[in-house]
């Protein structure tokens, strides 16, 4: 069954546009670059990197960078977008790259779009540089147990609540907005740190970001729900 990414892809690509979205521009992209911006890293996987916007950040902090993308329409947007960049077709759980060949491996919201998210997982780490960072921006379980209801609201249509419900379950939902339909997964959090340190990895970076800049109301909205949470961690050993 399809995930919705390929009937998403063209209004994927008109909602990102260069910046992104705006939980992206004004929450996310602060954090995940401030990870990688001290030199630590020269060279980087971005795994589902959709129509490569952040591989072009990556490059533009001096990071050489390849990004991989399953969807067709975006990885051939990613590429037009940037005709120097190294863009390719493939998927989390399969990594087509040698053991040990990057310094950082990025995953940027895209493990709640992978079935077998623990597979990914251990691939990501296996293509790990001993010493070597995997960052990672995904929802909280909190978000994704809520996200296909959404804010219960009042009758003047203000949000009054962000209900939480089978928090524990592994599940995939479908999420709509701006034209997009696509299948996403909860999975407590608990499940995440279980294979990352299944895999042997060590947590050097925990945060719940919240917005740096953006209009008020935004800001407002996105305290109220602990919407992200960006990590990384780091495969042991020299690097």
């Amino acid at each position: 069954m399809s995930n919705g990414w390929e009937s998403s892809a063209q209004a994927w690509i008109d909602s990102m546009g260069e910046r992104g979205d705006w939980a992206r521009e004004h929450v996310l992209d602060p954090v995940m670059l401030g990870r990688v911006s001290d030199g630590r890293f020269s060279n980087a996987l971005d795994v589902g990197c959709g129509e490569g916007r952040f591989c072009r950040m990556l490059k533009s902090a001096g990071v050489n960078t390849v990004g991989i993308e399953p969807t067709p329409q975006l990885i051939e947007t990613a590429r037009r977008r940037d005709p120097t960049g190294d863009y390719r077709s493939g998927c989390a759980e399969r990594l087509a790259f040698d053991t040990a060949s990057f310094d950082l491996v990025v995953s940027y919201l895209t493990l709640l779009d992978i079935a077998d998210f623990r597979t990914a997982i251990g691939e990501m780490t296996r293509v790990l540089k001993p010493g070597g960072s995997l960052l990672i921006a995904n929802l909280t379980g909190f978000a994704s147990a809520g996200a296909a209801q959404g804010w219960v609201k009042d009758a003047d249509g203000q949000p009054i609540h962000f209900p939480v419900d089978n928090y524990l379950e592994e599940l995939s939902f479908w999420f709509e907005w701006a034209g997009i339909r696509i299948e996403n997964w909860h999975r407590p959090l608990a499940a995440y740190m279980e294979t990352f340190l299944k895999c042997g990895l060590r947590l050097t970076f925990f945060s719940e970001p919240d917005s740096v800049s953006g209009d008020q109301q935004h800001r407002e909205r996105f305290r109220r729900v602990p919407w992200f949470v960006v990590m990384e961690w780091q495969r042991p050993g020299v690097a």
